[in-house]
């Protein structure tokens, strides 16, 4: 049960952004944000009126059903009355906890997203191309803005390793339950014989981090400078535009070449270290706070195998909460992604709510 005093702040503060919003006296600069968490409050208003109010309605339609005086109809009414009430009220109850659970602050944020071959050989790149088509055609549909950062690719169109920035609004929320093992079952054009084969890629999703986020001091890094190589020792550049940026504590290590700036390098390169250093200390943080919860959803533990993708049958399988959709064509096209990550999100908010109990 939520303490009444929690609704009725809840209450008071929508009011008091109503009052100031109105006024026309509110900065400019913070006139966006509170427009923004008065909408966020409006969501529940409703909810948090019907929640203050049910005791005293229970309470009433109780006095009518105990009231020797009361006749059949009346009670009958009033007993339909004080179901529907409890209907109200739980439902009302339960978005108010979703509204209440502490939000991540990583939710809002950009993100970068890496694809990696994992085992399978040329198969396991070939898929790897197929995820990351796939977060494209998402971002596209979305109206995300895709920065490719550094790509590294395999015979016959596939990819060993992407990584790239995803821009717009709430990626990371969208995006965080992406990380992980991906696995596929399908023939290969190679395959004479029909035999479906298993691959896998790795998909780890991280918030970027902005320098407000994380401070990196400059004595904590090594850069090194080299010349960027292509395929085959075919040269890239003739000039040392390569980076290699390690963070000495953590021992964390990014190379990029795909600049022929080394100053362009370096900051593509900042960007990912920044954003990994930055899921670390997240991951560390997040480990103290639920040594006793073992929540399935949002690990982004990227060993773990969250999906199946089956060509033959046509389905794609997310392993955590046991979700198929027979839906394959549609999901990588882009389709069907969100009716995944709406089941996903669904489940673990409802861990969420079940740890509060």
């Amino acid at each position: 049960m939520i303490p009444l005093k929690t609704i009725e702040d809840l209450i008071n503060k929508h009011s008091i952004l109503e009052k100031d919003l109105s006024s026309g006296k509110i900065d400019k600069k913070l006139f966006a944000e509170k427009s923004k968490e008065y909408s966020d409050l409006n969501e529940v208003m409703n909810d948090a009126k019907i929640y203050i109010s049910f005791e005293n309605d229970k309470l009433e339609l109780e006095k009518i059903l105990n009231d020797q005086n009361s006749d059949d109809e009346l009670i009958k009414m009033a007993e339909k009355e004080l179901d529907d009430l409890k209907i109200y009220y739980k439902k009302s109850e339960k978005k108010l906890k979703l509204f209440l659970l502490p939000k991540d602050e990583a939710d809002k944020k950009n993100a970068i997203i890496e694809i990696r071959a994992g085992t399978g050989g040329l198969e396991a790149s070939l898929f790897a191309a197929d995820l990351f088509k796939m977060y494209e055609k998402v971002s596209h549909k979305k109206k995300w803005s895709l920065e490719l950062i550094s790509i590294s690719k395999s015979e016959a169109g596939g990819l060993k390793e992407v990584i790239a920035s995803i821009k717009g609004t709430n990626i990371y929320s969208t995006l965080k339950y992406e990380s992980g093992v991906h696995r596929v079952q399908r023939v290969p054009d190679t395959e004479t014989q029909g035999r479906v084969h298993t691959s896998a890629a790795t998909v780890a999703v991280l918030p970027e981090a902005e320098e407000i986020d994380l401070k990196i001091n400059d004595s904590d890094l090594r850069i090194d400078v080299f010349r960027a190589g292509g395929p085959g020792g075919q040269s890239v550049n003739t000039t040392d535009s390569a980076v290699r940026i390690t963070h000495i504590p953590s021992g964390i290590s990014v190379s990029q070449q795909d600049e022929k700036s080394q100053h362009k390098n370096k900051a593509k390169g900042m960007k990912i270290l920044r954003a990994r250093l930055y899921e670390l200390e997240r991951s560390r943080i997040d480990q103290e706070r639920s040594k006793d919860r073992k929540n399935k959803i949002g690990t982004g533990d990227r060993s773990e195998r969250i999906r199946t993708y089956n060509f033959p049958q046509g389905r794609v399988t997310d392993h955590r909460i046991n979700l198929t959709l027979h839906k394959l064509e549609e999901f990588l096209e882009g389709e069907a992604f969100d009716e995944m990550i709406e089941s996903l999100t669904l489940q673990a908010q409802e861990e969420s709510l079940n740890y509060l109990k």
